[in-house]
C-alpha cells in the first residue's frame, strides 16, 4: 500500500486525485500532456443512453474567475462508449468512474444495466447539470425524486455508486441524506453554479449583447463548494468527493479539512492539463517532508 492510497467505502484508488467529468473527455485526449494511468480515477463525459449532439449556441465563455460552459452533455452514447472507448480506458489502464446522465428515469436505469452488464466497476450519476432542458437537474433538486433515482439504480447495478450534487439548492444536506438512503455509496460535491455571462460591445453607435447561460465553474466557485463539502460531512456518512476551483494543494488540503476523501479537479485541466499529475507529486512530497505516516494521518491532523 502506497501512502497515497486509499479505500472509499469500497472503491480502492491509488490515489484522492480524479478529474472531474466534462473537464477531461473521455481520458485519452490527454495522453499527450500526463501520463493519465497515474490518477486516482478519470471520471469520463457523461455518458447517456443514446448520443447527444450538444446545445448549439455558443458553449464556453471565460469570467474573470473562472468559466460558464454550456455545453448540453455531447457525448458518443452508451453503445459507442463501450464498443470504443472502453476498450481503450482497459488497454492503457485507466481507472475510470463513468459519468451517467438521462433525461428520464428509465434512461438512468437503462443506461445503469449496460454499465452492470459490462462489469464498470463505478458510475457517477449526473443529477446536477444545468445546461440541459430535462432530466439531471431535475432529479437533483428534490429529494424524493433524488430517492426514486437512486434506488432504483441501485436495484439494477451492483458497481460503486456516486451521486453528483447541485448547489443550486437550499439544503444540499437533504440531498445527500437521501441518496445515502437510497444506496449511494459515496456523494460528489459540488456541480456548477448556475451563471451568465453578458459580453457587451458598443459598435458603430449600438450595442452588441453575446449571452451565455450554464453552468459556473473555477476558482471563484471554491469557497460554495467548501462550504457544501463542510455541511455534507456532518449530514452523511458515505465518503465525500470534492470539487470546485481546486488548482493548488493548498485548495486540496482545504477540501481534506472539510470533510472530503477525494477531489475531483475540474475547470484547471484546460489551461494547466498537468494539474492533476502536479497535485499527486506535490501531495506526497508534502506527506512524506513533514512526517505523515500516510494520506489518512493527514486528513486525521487537518481535521483535528
Amino acid at each position: 500500500m502506497g501512502i497515497l492510497n486509499i479505500n472509499l467505502n469500497g472503491l480502492e484508488l491509488k490515489n484522492p486525485i480524479m478529474t472531474a467529468s466534462g473537464t477531461y473527455g473521455y481520458a485519452s485526449e490527454y495522453n499527450d500532456f500526463i501520463d493519465v494511468s497515474k490518477l486516482g480515477a478519470v471520471v469520463t463525459k457523461a455518458i447517456s443512453l443514446h448520443p447527444r449532439a450538444g446545445n448549439k449556441h455558443l458553449r464556453i465563455t471565460e469570467t474573470r474567475a473562472g468559466m460558464i460552459n454550456s455545453i448540453g452533455l455531447e457525448n458518443v452514447g452508451i453503445e459507442k462508449f463501450i464498443e470504443i472507448k472502453l476498450p481503450e480506458l482497459q488497454k492503457n489502464n485507466i481507472d475510470f468512474v463513468m459519468n451517467v446522465a438521462g433525461s428520464t428515469l428509465d434512461e438512468y436505469i437503462q443506461v445503469a444495466k449496460i454499465c452492470n452488464d459490462n462489469n464498470i466497476k463505478a458510475i457517477e450519476l449526473n443529477v446536477s447539470c444545468p445546461n440541459v432542458k430535462a432530466g439531471c437537474l431535475e432529479f437533483g433538486t428534490d429529494e424524493n425524486s433524488l430517492f426514486e433515482l437512486v434506488s432504483k439504480v441501485r436495484a439494477v447495478y451492483d458497481g460503486f455508486l456516486i451521486v453528483k450534487l447541485t448547489p443550486n439548492v437550499t439544503s444540499i444536506e437533504k440531498l445527500g441524506l437521501a441518496a445515502q438512503k437510497a444506496g449511494a455509496n459515496a456523494i460528489s460535491a459540488i456541480n456548477t453554479l448556475k451563471g451568465t455571462s453578458i459580453k457587451i460591445d458598443f459598435i458603430k453607435g449600438k450595442f452588441h449583447k453575446t449571452i451565455v447561460q450554464g453552468g459556473y465553474s473555477g476558482i471563484g466557485i471554491k469557497p460554495v463548494a467548501v462550504g457544501a463539502v463542510s455541511r455534507l460531512a456532518k449530514a452523511i456518512n458515505i465518503p465525500i468527493i470534492g470539487m470546485g476551483g481546486i488548482e493548488t494543494l493548498d485548495d486540496v488540503l482545504e477540501f481534506f479539512a472539510a470533510g472530503a476523501e477525494a477531489v475531483q479537479i475540474g475547470t484547471a485541466n484546460f489551461t494547466h492539463p498537468e494539474t492533476a499529475e502536479k497535485l499527486i507529486n506535490e501531495l506526497e512530497e508534502f506527506i512524506t517532508k513533514n512526517g505523515f505516516k500516510d494520506l489518512n494521518e493527514l486528513k486525521r491532523e487537518l481535521r483535528a
